[in-house]
């Protein structure tokens, strides 16, 4: 018996698709940003140039999808889950309502602290030790991220005055099992953080050809001999402003 980590091609057609659970939605903003932090969505939905435009559906609940007027263009916002799985779920749909162009970010454990500090990190690669890639591409150690979604991400951070490094990510399906041999087995394949999506992410709008651009920012570390919370315990709010209008501007720049 083969599973999809061991097969080489990718098995088609899908029995069913997005377009088979979500309605298109006309004049559904062609980009859209995502996020984890519960604290982020309510704060920009809140603002008086926010509406509610649609809503997606899971057992979990009802994920309400918003739009803003930002710089003369209209851009869709929503929450994703976290985990790879449920990210791409939302992802999916958001693509069958009309989104072309996608801007994900979100906080990270930080696998080498000297080297990160206060910079946004831009992921160029992401381990895959998470298994929803391997349902969008076949089987390889790590994904890279698109090379033009890397510069526009460089070009929108200069621009806007915020420092960055450009490294390797992790993306692992176990929060609990970031265990100390393979932290610092990954520190010594290059990773500089730690995250549960991006190689997901990456693989999906690889396979859907939507431009995809992701950034990280630190949050709890993982780079010392006892676990450091940090921001984690924050949950994205600190920096909301500055994270939503980067994200903004990068998709007006794709």
């Amino acid at each position: 018996m083969k599973t999809i980590f061991q097969k080489t091609e990718l098995s088609e057609p899908a029995l069913f698709s997005p377009s088979d659970t979500t309605k298109k939605i006309e004049n559904f903003p062609k980009i859209c940003v995502s996020t984890f932090s519960e604290n982020i969505m309510q704060k920009f939905s809140s603002l008086s140039n926010t509406e509610k435009i649609a809503e997606l559906f899971t057992a979990n609940g009802i994920v309400p999808v918003y739009k803003i007027h930002y710089k003369d263009t209209d851009i869709a916002f929503y929450l994703s889950r976290v985990g790879a799985p449920a990210c791409v779920v939302g992802f999916e749909e958001i693509v069958a309502m009309g989104a072309e162009k996608f801007v994900l970010f979100g906080s990270c454990g930080i696998l080498d602290d000297e080297k990160v500090k206060d910079n946004i990190i831009i992921p160029v690669s992401a381990v895959r030790d998470e298994g929803t890639s391997y349902h969008y591409l076949p089987p390889s150690p790590e994904i890279e991220t698109d090379a033009r979604s890397v510069q526009i991400l460089e070009d929108v951070l200069t621009n806007c005055g915020y420092s960055y490094v450009k490294r390797k990510t992790w993306t692992s399906d176990g929060i609990y099992r970031e265990t100390i041999p393979t932290i610092q087995e990954r520190k010594q394949e290059g990773c500089l953080v730690v995250e549960m999506e991006c190689a997901s992410m990456l693989a999906v709008s690889k396979y859907r050809q939507i431009p995809f651009i992701q950034f990280l920012y630190g949050a709890d570390n993982l780079n010392s001999d006892t676990w450091e919370i940090r921001d984690l315990a924050l949950y994205g709010l600190t920096n909301a402003e500055k994270y939503m209008v980067l994200a903004f501007e990068c998709g007006l720049a794709m």
